[in-house]
């Protein structure tokens, strides 16, 4: 299974052309992001609300905040339950110095036996995450 990480959701939520080519080449059931990912973006989409401060940012900050409700419930995207947080009390007792939104996506990388793909080099190590 491959864990599309927050970059790679924005970057194909902008049809970036290499990262749309490969997620379209692989099968829908293999394709999967994280609860946390979905935080992020809607912290984002509703932060961007909240600041909209004329008609055309309103609409525009609503617009992406449907679209965004849409993308998520054409994906499956994998719960933050027990067994993540298992892993990540442990990686966090290791004192791995990664964001803490990071480390829990890591831990649903390593509960699940997926690959996270991101860009994010500096907090994912190889094998657990690719770049595409």
């Amino acid at each position: 299974m491959f864990i599309l990480d927050t970059d790679h959701i924005s970057l194909f939520q902008r049809n970036h052309p290499a990262v749309v080519a490969k997620i379209l080449k692989t099968s829908a059931d293999k394709l999967a992001t994280t609860i946390i990912t979905a935080e992020e973006q809607l912290r984002g989409r509703l932060n961007r609300v909240r600041k909209a401060r004329n008609d055309e940012e309103i609409v525009r900050a609503y617009n992406n905040l449907s679209a965004t409700l849409l993308y998520f419930n054409s994906i499956t995207v994998i719960v933050f339950d027990e067994k993540p947080q298992a892993i990540f009390r442990k990686l966090r007792k290791q004192k791995i110095r990664v964001g803490t939104q990071d480390l829990r996506i890591a831990a649903i990388g390593l509960a699940n036996d997926a690959t996270i793909v991101t860009r994010n080099r500096k907090d994912f190590s190889y094998p657990l995450y690719i770049l595409w």
